[in-house]
């Protein structure tokens, strides 16, 4: 008999907590994952304190799962969604990581904040991150968008807007709609064609007032759409923000797999957990003659989460329609067909997973 998610949650919901109540009732299970005889989750406490009195409860989950017939491995990741009282100090260099979760500030009226990173540029990672977040928001989700790509911002030709923010009587920036997400990027608030040649300090200030001084109003999740690479962006987010966890988006070939294994490290060096990887332009079916070819390879990506000890999310297509819509402005996962269903796949198994 195969396990389901059933199984792990009646197990879970016999783990007390020292404050009364169980880790399900609590709503403190994120990301739980079942593929054949191993068993992913997140134990997410509200702050760092929490979590650190809640060693125990880990150990004893843990121990718990392990000990369900059919189990061979279990992986539990202990983290804390908000921040703590102690202040980040003003640089920006990587802290010692017993200190990483401290510090670090939740983003007002948002549940979840997922990263979305890549490592390399040209995988189709904010191709990714527009259609998840439409998607999302087809299930129900109440989803924000932030363009974290201050060099290349894209997501304004992807969801099709084009208005500039305005902002309220308290100063705050009001976010733009579009296909059912809020969504802000600094692309919106600069000519299309000029360049952003700023230095690290002014590119880490545009971060924070993105993520402070936007009214996001109530979020059940913010997807922030990251530059490629591990730079001020990456390192400015992992100190300064409380962080769900992070997606990883790369094609199969090695050279992607390179950058992806490097973009994994940093997030395990801030403690971020890496909610999945995902194997995007898995596939590529001739439109004339139905031949399937996989152009960039096939499995890598799903063999090097297996190697790394993180979840796979499953595989998107390389399809010319992916790019039409996303140049005219309506992301594919907004309409209907398979390109929309892998999307629409894609994100039922992140909330069912407690993600989202």
């Amino acid at each position: 008999m195969s396990l389901s998610r059933d199984d792990i949650l009646n197990v879970l919901r016999k783990i007390e907590l020292p404050a009364g109540g169980d880790l399900v009732s609590a709503d403190l299970l994120r990301a739980l994952i079942v593929e054949g005889d191993q068993v992913r989750f997140v134990i997410e406490a509200k702050t760092p304190q929490e979590a650190a009195s809640l060693t125990q409860v880990r150990d004893a989950a843990e121990a718990a799962v392990k000990a369900v017939r059919g189990v061979t491995k279990v992986s539990v990741v202990l983290t804390a969604h908000g921040s703590s009282d102690q202040q980040a100090p003003p640089n920006i260099k990587p802290r010692r990581q017993d200190g990483l979760q401290q510090g670090r500030k939740a983003v007002s009226g948002v549940n979840r904040i997922v990263a979305v990173g890549s490592g390399k540029g040209g995988v189709g990672k904010s191709t990714v991150t527009s259609n998840l977040a439409v998607a999302l928001a087809r299930q129900g989700r109440r989803v924000g968008l932030l363009d974290a790509d201050i060099y290349g911002p894209s997501q304004p030709r992807m969801m099709g807007v084009t208005d500039r923010p305005s902002s309220n009587k308290d100063d705050k920036i009001i976010p733009l709609q579009a296909h059912g997400v809020k969504m802000i990027s600094i692309g919106l608030m600069v000519d299309a064609d000029q360049a952003l040649a700023w230095r690290g300090p002014m590119l880490i200030k545009a971060l924070q007032q993105l993520l402070g001084d936007v009214e996001w109003g109530g979020l059940d999740i913010l997807l922030i759409d990251l530059p490629p690479g591990t730079g001020d962006v990456q390192l400015t987010l992992g100190q300064k923000t409380s962080i769900t966890g992070a997606l990883i988006v790369s094609t199969p070939q090695d050279v992607a797999l390179i950058d992806a294994r490097r973009a994994i490290s940093m997030f395990r060096r801030f403690k971020t957990p890496i909610l999945g990887l995902i194997e995007n332009m898995s596939s590529y079916i001739c439109p004339k003659c139905g031949h399937e070819a996989h152009i960039f390879g096939h499995g890598g990506v799903q063999a090097e989460s297996i190697r790394l000890d993180v979840p796979y999310l499953g595989e998107l297509p390389l399809d010319i329609d992916v790019r039409l819509a996303g140049d005219g402005g309506t992301p594919v996962a907004a309409g209907q067909g398979p390109l929309a269903d892998a999307y629409a796949k894609l994100a039922v198994r992140l909330i069912e997973g407690g993600m989202a």
